[in-house]
């Protein structure tokens, strides 16, 4: 399955020079990571969010956003965000500060980058 290389360089650049992040091919597409834990990613053209329980009920009520339900079953604590959500650069950094602000909450499952 492909994912939108474009949308994954534009949140590459968002997050690379955060401090332990990292990257891997997860869920058919593009897993973008914090000190190991998964913070967001690209699957086809749709952006990945993971923002927690509490977070991704109040995001769903937003336009643009889903449940995501890769497995077939809804993720309670990670979201879909279709294009037109982040369509300008402004909105994506929005969602991608959100993952990133519950990802920071969660303890370190690797260490940090010199």
């Amino acid at each position: 399955m492909a994912y939108d290389e474009n949308l994954a360089q534009r949140v590459h650049q968002l997050l690379h020079r955060r401090t332990g992040f990292s990257q891997r091919k997860m869920f058919g597409g593009i897993c973008f990571m914090l000190h190991g834990n998964m913070c967001c990613g690209v699957t086809q053209h749709e952006l990945m969010l993971r923002l927690g329980e509490k977070n991704a009920l109040k995001a769903l009520e937003m336009p643009h956003t889903r449940e995501m339900d890769f497995t077939g079953k809804p993720l309670k604590s990670m979201i879909y965000v279709e294009q037109s959500g982040f369509e300008e650069d402004d909105d994506l950094k929005y969602w991608v500060n959100q993952a990133v602000k519950f990802v920071q909450s969660l303890p370190p499952k690797t260490e940090p980058s010199a």
